[in-house]
């Protein structure tokens, strides 16, 4: 089984029902085992502003899937939830990204691995880090030394009292 991480994002309807319906759905993929849930983050929209705070989180998963059938899924799961693309970063229901998966590096038209974004982006590796401190990109690049970099200020702000849990029986 692949290591993957995968980044979730709503910022329509009721956000947190939104993050709680894409892990369901995952955790019911058999090939697909959740194995850490960060906290939940309310973050400020980037690129287009005109929009809703973000609620974020990362999840850690283990799959038999390939990189391109975790795609596949994710995008289902999209679908699923009926996440609309009218504006490019702009609002949605849903987003779920793969951030990473495993040591591999892919780069073709329908995927990119490490996502092209996440390190310019606290609301990725604050959460990504929170379950997995250690982390680094496939070229061993610890991920906390661009959280440095980075001016995260009151853009991303912890939900303590919200929290999403495995619901797996």
């Amino acid at each position: 089984m692949a290591k993957a991480y995968l980044g979730l994002g709503s910022n329509v309807g009721d956000r947190k029902a939104n993050l709680v319906s894409a892990v369901k759905i995952l955790e019911k993929n058999k090939q697909i085992k959740i194995v850490g849930i960060s906290s939940v983050y309310e973050t400020e929209p980037e690129d287009y502003l005109d929009q809703e705070k973000f609620y974020n989180i990362v999840l850690s998963v283990e799959t038999n899937l390939s990189p391109l059938e975790l795609l596949y899924e994710c995008q289902l799961i999209e679908n699923f939830l009926k996440r609309e693309r009218i504006i490019e970063k702009g609002p949605r229901t849903i987003d779920v990204d793969i951030l990473l998966y495993g040591n591999q590096e892919i780069d073709n038209e329908k995927l990119k691995i490490p996502h092209p974004s996440m390190i310019k982006r606290a609301f990725v590796l604050i959460p990504l880090l929170e379950i997995e401190p250690d982390l680094t990109l496939p070229d061993g690049k610890l991920l906390k030394k661009f959280l440095n970099l980075l001016e995260v200020g009151s853009k991303v702000k912890k939900l303590e009292n919200l929290k999403i849990d495995c619901y797996t029986e």
